[in-house]
């Protein structure tokens, strides 16, 4: 199906969206459907996930052992893929709305961006998902030798997605008139989507998963939803009413001051925080970057200990340490 672009005579808001792979575009997890049918099995990785917990082993080790004990030719393991995997009923629907609408559509994702590049045109076909970029880590498997990641960054979970939320954000700014300002939105179903999430003016968390559970426990203002049927309905909401209010110019309608004041730090050699007694230079910025806006956002700081947090470990691997839950709070929702 050919997708067209609408064009308009009136200045329109730039809408940016961006979204998590597994959990969220994808119910299960394209890494775990690849090593437990064709590495090292459900129960090594349960091992793997074992030696996290306890803190024996970090992360990106455990990474690099699990994505190692796949040896097969990187092209023969997406039968499996497509037999386990099931997509979003209504992501579809929602991509070709955005392609319609001129809004760029964004994955960013801890995983692989082979594999995710590969699951794309196998559900959407090349064409349609050559649309979507992507935006995470690398990888090497030639065949024959065990695969082996290439790590975007230094952190944790080898890809910041807050940084990478931000560098985007940052170029299309520079690509809009000077009148205009970008509307992020940012789709995830875990913590370890926060990074992004906090550089988001519009945050929808798949409901009854932990990156719900985390906004209503710390107040983080964010909207829930079922399938991407409620994102489209949300997000063609917004557009009108922005269009409605602002014409497209100045501020959007939904708009995160915290997220736009920590974009301008790289520009000022000091920056201080409303409400907050900090005054940083920038070695001190750099060095403080992290914390600084889980506190912004209210949010507990996640150092890194020699046994790790069970925050710290949602926040790395989310699928292992958050389990969806009951509650009664109400969500605070996005108005």
């Amino acid at each position: 199906m050919a997708i067209s672009q609408t064009n308009t005579d009136h200045q329109k808001r730039k809408i940016i969206i961006f979204s998590d792979f597994d959990g969220t575009i994808f119910l299960q997890d394209t890494g775990h459907v690849l090593v437990d049918n064709l590495g090292c099995g459900a129960a090594y990785r349960n091992k793997l996930e074992e030696q996290f917990k306890t803190g024996e082993r970090s992360f990106r080790d455990i990474s690099d052992d699990m994505w190692g004990s796949l040896t097969i030719p990187f092209g023969d393991g997406f039968d499996i893929m497509e037999k386990n995997l099931e997509m979003d009923p209504g992501f579809q629907e929602f991509h070709q709305y955005c392609v319609r609408e001129g809004f760029p559509f964004n994955v960013i994702s801890a995983g692989l961006k082979p594999v995710l590049q590969r699951t794309l045109d196998l559900f959407l076909g090349e064409k349609e998902a050559s649309s979507i970029q992507i935006v995470a880590n690398d990888l090497k498997a030639p065949g024959g030798i065990p695969w082996k990641p290439v790590w975007r960054d230094n952190t944790e979970s080898g890809h910041d997605k807050g940084e990478s939320v931000n560098q985007a954000r940052t170029k299309a700014q520079a690509e809009c008139e000077p009148d205009e300002i970008p509307l992020i939105v940012f789709i995830g179903d875990g913590v370890s989507d926060l990074a992004a999430a906090r550089e988001a003016d519009v945050l929808f968390a798949r409901r009854g998963l932990r990156l719900e559970e985390y906004c209503l426990e710390h107040g983080i203002p964010y909207t829930p939803f079922d399938s991407f049927a409620d994102v489209k309905r949300e997000v063609e909401a917004i557009s009108l009413e922005d269009q409605k209010k602002t014409g497209g110019v100045g501020k959007p309608v939904r708009y995160n001051p915290r997220a736009n004041m920590w974009r301008r730090i790289s520009s000022k050699e000091a920056v201080c925080f409303p409400h907050f007694p900090f005054v940083l230079n920038e070695k001190e910025r750099e060095k403080k970057r992290h914390s600084l806006m889980v506190v912004v956002l209210q949010v507990p700081t996640l150092m890194a200990t020699a046994t790790p947090s069970q925050d710290e470990k949602m926040a790395l691997w989310p699928d292992y340490f958050s389990e969806p839950k009951q509650t009664q709070t109400e969500p605070t929702i996005q108005e």
